[in-house]
């Protein structure tokens, strides 16, 4: 068979593939005993979404004290959201939980004048 079946060969024959045409292989993202980042179902009030994220604690010591992160750090950390979340609070005694916002309905375009009449109707 061309392509090994186990992961360790896998990655070998990608390497040597790799080697071979001047490229190089990224190392495995995840092994398997790693722990993974936990992210919570949404709830909402009248204004934003929310949601939180539960980093393990080896990301977790990674994290800046006492400041909230970019969008840019947070995924640099391997956060993954979808756009529009907002790093918007510490929660001091657990600062391993980063908590997340965004506004109701974000990405939707927002209804002009005339269809707000015209739904209005």
């Amino acid at each position: 068979e061309f392509w090994p079946t186990n992961t360790e060969s896998r990655l070998d024959a990608a390497s040597s593939m790799a080697t071979a045409f001047g490229t190089t292989v990224p190392p495995p993202r995840r092994q398997l005993n790693m722990p993974q980042i936990q992210y919570s179902e949404k709830y909402y009030d009248d204004v934003y979404e929310y949601r939180h994220v539960v980093l393990p604690p080896d990301i977790a010591k990674l994290l800046p004290k006492g400041r909230l992160l970019s969008e840019a750090e947070w995924r640099g950390l391997g956060v993954q959201q979808s756009r529009g979340w907002v790093h918007y609070a510490i929660h001091r005694p657990e600062p391993h939980i980063m908590l997340y916002r965004r506004t109701l309905n974000y990405g939707q375009p927002a209804l002009t004048d005339a269809a707000n009449k015209v739904n209005a109707q």
